[in-house]
This record gives C-alpha cells, sequence and structure tokens, in this order.
C-alpha cells in the first residue's frame, strides 16, 4: 500500500485536480496493493475560513459575501471537472456542505462567540469539500473507488485545536476498517474525532499528519506528499535563488530542517513515518517527472550541510541578574511561566556564569511573555535581584541542518567568519548535544544576505555572487565596466563567480538596480542618465540600506569627499576597491584608522592601483613583509604619464603638445598639473613607504620642481598650456643636456630607511631605469633578502584599461575571499 499526500495547490483548481488524476492512473497500472489518497483543502480557503469565521465572530454579515464567494470557487472546479450528466448530483452533493456551513455560521454571527468546537468544524470544511470533489471526479471513470472517513480511524483528546492522537486506539481502528478500503481511497485531511466521536482539527500543518498516521496504521510502502515545489530545497529559494532540490534526507534532518521553517513537511508527519521506517517522498505535482526528495533513515552522502532553514519573525527574552546564580528551580520557573501561557520557546542560551539566560519565541507572544515573565519574578526584580525581561525584537533565526556535521572540523567557525565578513552581527547561537543542527540569531534585516552567504560558503559549487557599486565612470571608470561586462560569463562558467553592477554614479547622477539582476553594462551610460542627483553620503547610505552580500564599493575617482567616506562605508562591512590616492595619504592617524576599521569590520580595503596601475607592487609589499622581510630602500618610477613625456618629448614638437597628446590617450589626467607638481609621485611613495612599515607624513617628503611656477600657478588649464608654451626653451633645454651627456630623464622617487624624496634625474643606460618604455613603471625593493640584486617590478604603469584591469584583480581578491 501507498499513502499519497496532495497539497492545496494541488487540488487548487480544475486543471490541478486533472494533474491529480493522471498521477493516480499511472500508479494504478503498476500499483498491485491500494493507494490512500489525502486531500487538503484547495489553495488559500483555510486562511478565507479563519477570516470568514472572524467576520462572523464580530457579528460581521460580511462574511456571507465571502461565503459566497467560496462556494463560486467550488462550483466553478466542479463544472470544469464534470460531465453535464453527472454535475446536478455533484453540486447538490457540495451544496448540502456550504448549508451546514451556512447554519453553523449564522448561529456564530448571532451569538458573537466562537467556541473551539464551533471553530474546528468551521475550519474542517475546506478539506471535506475538496475530497468529496475529487472523489466525485475520479469516480465518474471507476467504481473502485471510496471514501474514507477519518473521524472513523483518528481518535484523539478532547482538546479542540490542539489534540494529542490516541495512536493505540487509532490503529486498532483502523486495522477494523482495512477490509473497507478500495484500489483507491480517499480521504479528508486535518481532520479527525475525540472519545466522543465529534470532530476536532489536527492543527498546522494536519494533512501531513493524517497521511503520515494512515501510513503508520497500514504500515504503507511508501508515503508521498505532493506539492508545488521539487523537493525539499537547500534553502528558501525566494531567498536563495540558486537554492537546489535536496534529493536525500535522513529523518532527523527533515525534523530539524521542518522545525527551522522549512514549510514543505511538517514535523508531526515525519515521527509516524519514522517509527516503521517508512521512507517519505516529496514530489511537485505539475512536475511528476522530477525526483523530488527522499526522506530515509540513512543515505550515503558525506556533505557537512543538508539544508539552511529559517524563522523569519523571532524575539529574544534576556532575563539577567545575581539572583540567578546558583538557585534552583530558576529555570523551571521560567519554562512553567511560558508554557502556562501557551508560548513556544524556539531556542534556549544559557551562560556558564549562569548570570544570565536568553529563549527565542515566536513574535507575536513578545507582550504577553514580557509582562508574564516580569509578573513570575516580580520579587526579585523589586529588591534588584534581577532586572526586568529584555525584549530584542526584529530578529530572525538561521539554521545550519546536517547529520555530518558532527564529523566535520570547523562548521561553527566557517559559518561565523562568512557571516562576521558581511557584517551580520550574531545576537545568540545554540547548538544541540547531536551536533545534528548550529543555530544563530541575527537581526531580521540581515537574514537575506546572511542566508545567501551561508549558501555559498556551504554548498561550494554554488556560484558567489559579487555586488558592485561604482562611483566614478570617467576614462578608468568606462574601462572597467567594459571589463566586467566582457568578463561576466566567463567568470560564472570558470570560476562560479557572478559579478552584478548594483549601482553607478558619476558627479552629477546616480542609479541603482533594486530587483536583484544588476544593471545591463551594454546600455549602463543612457540608463545613468536617467538617473537620480548623486551625492556621496546619499548613495552610501542607500547602498548600506540595500544590505546586499559581498558588496564591494568601487571609488573610481581623485574625489576627496568620496575618499574621506571609507570609514562609514568600512564600518558597514562593504569592501573598498580604489585607485583613488587621497584616502592613503591623509595623516598617518587617519592611515592607521582605515586598516584597524577593515580588521575590526572583517572586510577588505584594497588599493593596488594608487601606485603602478595594474602592477602587483602593494601586493607584493605585504607578502614580503608578511614573511618576515624588512624593505630599507625603495627606488622607483611611479608616474606613467612622466615617463611617457620624456620618453616621447625631443625637442622637435612643442612640450605642450606632447603634454596634450597624453590627455588625449588616458595617461594624463584632465588637470595635466597634478601629474606635472610631482605631487602623484608624492602620495605614491608615501603609500609604498607606509606600507613598507614607516610612518611617514606627506610634507615630510622632499622634492624639486621642474616645471616653472608660473605655469603651475596657472588659474586654468588653457592658461597653463599657455604658459608651457612660452617656457618651451626651459623643456628643450632637460632634453640637450640628457642628449649630450647620453643620458635620459626620469622622474625618480625614493625612499630609505623612512627618509624620501622626488626629483627629476639624468640616468644612464646602466641605470636599470634608462630602458623603460613608453609609460612603463619600475620598483626596486632593496631588502634583508634582496641585498645584492633588488627586486625589480616592471610594466605598464599608466591608461586607463591597466588600471582598470588592476582594480578588477582587487575585486578578484574580495570574490575570492569572501
Amino acid at each position: 500500500m501507498k499513502v499519497l499526500k496532495f497539497g492545496g495547490t494541488s487540488v487548487g483548481s480544475a486543471d490541478a485536480i486533472r494533474k491529480v488524476e493522471s498521477i493516480l492512473a499511472a500508479y494504478v497500472e503498476k500499483q498491485k496493493s491500494g493507494l490512500i489518497v489525502v486531500c487538503s483543502a484547495m489553495g488559500g480557503v483555510t486562511n478565507e475560513l479563519v477570516g470568514i469565521l472572524a467576520l462572523a465572530e464580530r457579528g460581521n454579515t460580511g462574511y456571507k459575501n465571502q461565503l459566497d464567494e467560496l462556494e463560486v470557487r467550488h462550483f466553478q472546479a466542479v463544472r470544469e471537472l464534470m460531465e453535464p450528466m453527472n454535475l446536478g448530483g455533484v453540486l447538490a452533493d457540495i451544496k448540502v456542505i456550504f448549508n451546514e456551513m451556512e447554519d453553523l455560521l449564522a448561529g456564530i454571527c448571532l451569538l458573537q462567540e466562537v467556541t473551539a468546537k464551533s471553530s474546528d468544524m468551521i475550519l474542517s470544511f475546506g478539506e471535506r469539500l475538496s475530497s468529496r470533489m475529487l472523489f466525485h471526479y475520479l469516480s465518474r471513470k471507476s467504481s473502485d473507488i471510496s471514501l474514507l472517513d477519518p473521524l472513523k480511524i483518528i481518535r484523539c483528546d478532547s482538546r479542540y485545536t490542539r489534540n494529542e492522537v490516541d495512536m493505540e486506539w487509532s490503529q486498532s481502528l483502523a486495522l477494523e476498517h482495512k477490509e473497507k478500503l478500495s484500489p483507491i481511497t480517499i480521504c479528508p485531511g486535518f481532520i479527525a474525532s475525540n472519545e466522543k466521536g465529534e470532530l476536532v482539527t489536527l492543527g498546522r500543518g494536519g494533512s501531513d499528519y493524517t497521511a503520515a498516521l494512515l501510513a503508520n496504521f497500514y504500515n504503507a510502502e511508501v508515503l508521498e506528499i505532493w506539492t508545488d515545489v521539487d523537493g525539499l530545497m537547500t534553502a528558501d529559494p525566494r531567498i536563495v535563488p540558486r537554492a537546489h532540490v535536496i534529493h536525500d534526507l535522513s529523518y532527523e534532518e527533515a525534523l530539524e530542517l521542518s522545525h527551522f521553517g522549512a514549510k514543505v513537511i511538517y514535523p508531526p508527519s515525519i515521527h509516524p513515518a519514522m517509527v516503521r521506517d517508512i521512507p517519505i517522498l516529496i514530489k511537485n505535482t505539475f512536475k511528476p517527472e522530477a525526483p523530488g526528495t527522499r526522506i530515509t533513515r540513512q543515505y550515503e552522502d558525506q556533505a557537512a550541510i543538508r539544508g539552511i532553514s529559517t524563522i523569519k519573525e523571532i524575539c529574544l527574552l534576556n532575563l539577567r541578574g545575581s539572583g540567578m546564580v546558583g538557585i534552583p528551580r530558576f529555570s523551571f520557573r521560567l519554562f512553567e511561566t511560558l508554557s502556562q501561557h501557551h508560548i513556544n520557546v524556539v531556542m534556549i542560551t544559557q551562560a556558564s556564569s549562569e548570570h544570565t539566560i536568553c529563549v527565542g519565541i515566536e513574535s507575536k507572544d513578545k507582550e504577553v511573555a514580557e509582562q508574564s515573565i516580569n509578573k513570575t519574578f516580580d520579587h526579585e526584580i523589586a529588591i534588584g535581584k534581577l532586572q526586568p525581561v529584555e525584549v530584542e525584537d526584529n530578529m530572525s533565526i538561521l539554521a545550519l541542518v546536517g547529520n555530518n556535521m558532527k564529523d566535520q572540523v570547523g562548521v561553527s567557525g566557517q559559518l561565523f567568519t562568512v557571516l562576521g565578513r558581511n557584517g551580520v552581527s550574531i545576537k545568540a547561537i545554540a547548538q544541540g548535544a547531536s551536533e545534528r543542527n548550529i543555530s544563530v540569531v541575527i537581526h531580521r534585516r540581515d537574514l537575506v544576505k546572511a542566508v545567501n552567504v551561508a549558501h555559498e560558503s556551504f554548498f561550494t559549487e554554488e556560484v558567489k555572487r559579487i555586488n558592485l557599486f561604482v562611483v566614478g565612470v570617467g576614462h578608468v571608470g568606462k574601462a572597467l565596466l567594459r571589463q566586467i561586462q566582457k568578463q561576466q560569463t566567463y567568470l560564472v562558467e570558470k570560476h562560479l563567480i557572478e559579478l552584478k553592477v548594483i549601482a553607478i554614479a558619476n558627479s552629477k547622477k546616480c542609479v541603482f538596480n533594486t530587483d536583484g539582476t544588476g544593471i545591463d553594462l551594454s546600455q549602463w551610460s543612457t540608463t545613468l542618465e536617467q538617473g537620480e542627483p548623486q551625492e556621496i553620503a546619499r548613495f552610501i547610505e542607500k547602498m548600506a540600506d540595500m544590505n546586499l552580500r559581498n558588496s564591494v564599493f568601487l571609488d573610481v575617482t581623485a574625489n576627496r569627499k568620496i575618499a574621506t567616506s571609507y570609514p562609514e562605508v568600512l564600518r558597514k562591512s562593504i569592501a573598498i576597491a580604489t585607485p583613488n590616492k587621497i584616502a592613503a595619504t591623509q595623516p598617518q592617524e587617519k592611515y592607521d584608522e582605515l586598516k584597524k576599521l577593515q580588521r575590526r569590520y572583517r572586510t577588505q580595503y584594497l588599493y593596488e592601483t594608487n601606485v603602478c596601475a595594474g602592477l602587483p607592487v602593494i601586493s607584493t609589499i605585504a607578502d614580503l613583509i608578511k614573511s618576515g622581510d624588512r624593505i630599507h630602500r625603495i627606488e622607483a618610477v611611479l608616474s606613467g604619464t612622466l615617463n611617457f613625456l620624456f620618453n616621447t618629448y625631443d625637442g622637435s614638437q612643442p612640450f605642450s603638445s606632447i603634454v596634450r597628446r597624453a590627455m588625449d590617450e588616458g595617461y594624463a589626467e584632465p588637470d595635466p598639473r597634478l601629474d606635472l607638481s610631482g605631487e602623484d609621485v608624492r602620495r605614491k611613495i608615501l603609500i609604498l613607504s607606509r606600507e613598507s612599515g614607516y610612518h611617514l607624513e606627506m610634507e615630510q617628503i622632499a622634492y624639486t620642481p621642474f616645471v616653472p611656477k608660473s605655469c603651475m600657478d596657472a588659474p586654468a588649464v588653457d592658461v597653463f598650456f599657455n604658459e608651457l608654451d612660452k617656457h618651451e626653451d626651459h623643456f628643450k633645454a632637460l632634453v640637450t643636456k640628457a642628449k649630450s651627456s647620453g643620458k635620459r630623464i626620469r622622474y625618480v622617487a625614493k625612499m630609505d630607511n623612512g627618509q624620501a624624496n622626488t626629483q627629476l634625474e639624468f640616468v644612464d643606460e646602466t641605470h636599470p631605469f634608462y630602458h623603460l618604455e613608453g609609460s612603463d613603471n619600475i620598483v626596486l625593493f632593496h631588502t634583508d633578502r634582496y641585498a645584492k640584486q633588488p627586486l625589480v617590478i616592471k610594466g605598464a604603469g599608466a591608461g586607463a584599461e591597466v588600471t582598470a584591469s588592476g582594480i578588477f584583480a582587487d575585486i578578484m581578491r574580495i570574490a575570492a575571499t569572501n
């Protein structure tokens, strides 16, 4: 025998009921023993009955309109299912049930009172209606179908709405009815009877429970739960779009997942099957070919985590005080109080000092819990031994579930690390002695982010999503967006990394994508034109409010106001990648603060492109220092712009025209004075010195200008170029001097044991700087290990594409760490 339960969506329409028929027909062809088919109410009907009942209780006759709508819905389904010759009799049968409901509700409305008995009776009508509809529909083709009344089999105590099934009595009744079962027996779920034979309901998930009880009583071959999803998922697919079906689960794992919010199957339904080792199969009515989820005693799979489940609406009750320490029956009094008020405790934690105890309950019970606990301990609170109960609302629970956790080292650490890196604060932790469940309480606002990062971390074949917020779309910003667009598909297919640009901003406008799909990079400029006014404080606030996992703030500007906003970004546990040198060249204490903030909030502040575009200079310093080496001296050509100018200018064309060319080719800033002043190089050597462990300020770096003062003091860029033309002889003299001595001009930065300077130098062909081409940069590190021959890093040091590639590399480092 097999027991099949069909949920509300599976019998929610005429089309759905036809699918149920096709599923049963396929079984009948193969099945030698009988089928018991348990029905839920049509989808949404039980909730509608709750609403109708509430109106009637208030004496509001508006319940009649809703009841009429419910009747029309059922009649419409019957008309679509039944042939004309059978239609009248079936409609009459359904009408009888609605007449009974009308009479009950009329009495309730008149008295404006609902008893537990009448409530159970009204709520039972959904299953009674759906089962009769299915019975009549299947009976039109076969006489081997019967309708089973569960009141004659499933017996409970007399507590309405909260009923305990008498298993021994019920099983004896079931065996008495065994001979009366047909090849296909239809049974309404959710309802049973008490000792007096009166109707009661089995509570939340009652139809699943009915099916599980019948499977237990008749020792079924399998219990199948047919619903509208492919099976139990690794996480709620409404929260985690990449959640997938769990093909095998143990009974214990299924219990844990169902207790923590997985609504595909309800906890009471598992135990009756588990005690008889009856496999439970979760199947999709609308995709019967899908394999579904199989729940058994054991399976072959060594994965530590089987699924992630959540409870969204939780509050914490914290009771603390010296009066708790060593006092017998304290916990008993607390839990007795909660029990007396029918408040379910979801999780419990208590410090080993016994100074505090924390319990998690459903948010709907918080007011009653707070009042009742304070009343129970009013004496202890009055004399100062206890503090009044502290309520922390707007919480959620995230639970990792898996049988193999007990054999896997580091599961808790992995969870806490990935949550910490995404700025998710853990308010409470609980782990059962069986080590099958690790539960953490977090703020509700962090739930979506937390579940997604946990899912990405534990289901390692999943694509990891990185959410990018880009500020600055000049030459480098545009190049970066092109590179991201080009690599998106490749990164997903080859590296399981999904880059999504969530926001883009320039100095005037910004645009955010709020539906999770990311901005279409093929037309980002058009989208940005339609954006809202940009202001960096509002941009950061909105980025933080979106609270997305693995968020990265990309500052592709040279803006001081944005750079000074980095502490606020890091405090939100949002990573930063930037070519903006201003933040790293602020006073030493500001630089040190950024380093501390990234450690404290477990995030990253990466600025590899601050110095040599895409060259791995800062990361090399970090590797040297971490491995125990010490950097004594640095010699470098750090300006790709200046190197391009001196490699290109030979006196045959005005120096100003070479500067304009550098701007056109993306080597120079829009205001080239930033490059020609040498300030950019001073900033770079300052960063390299600080990264090497030396405390240094900008004003401590000596420098010798090579551009006439009148040029640098020009009030505007066009005036600056006029001044350059006036001083052409000055630049020709520099070139002539270099050529006459067989040397080349280089703008050199040096650091020697914490003393730094920048200046123009003439180097001969024996010097490593002599052969630098185009806009190349070069850095020489003299260290303890590289004492005789320096460590040399050389390559392109300017240009939009190489700088963008360096930012892209920082994004990949963040992705790898997260």
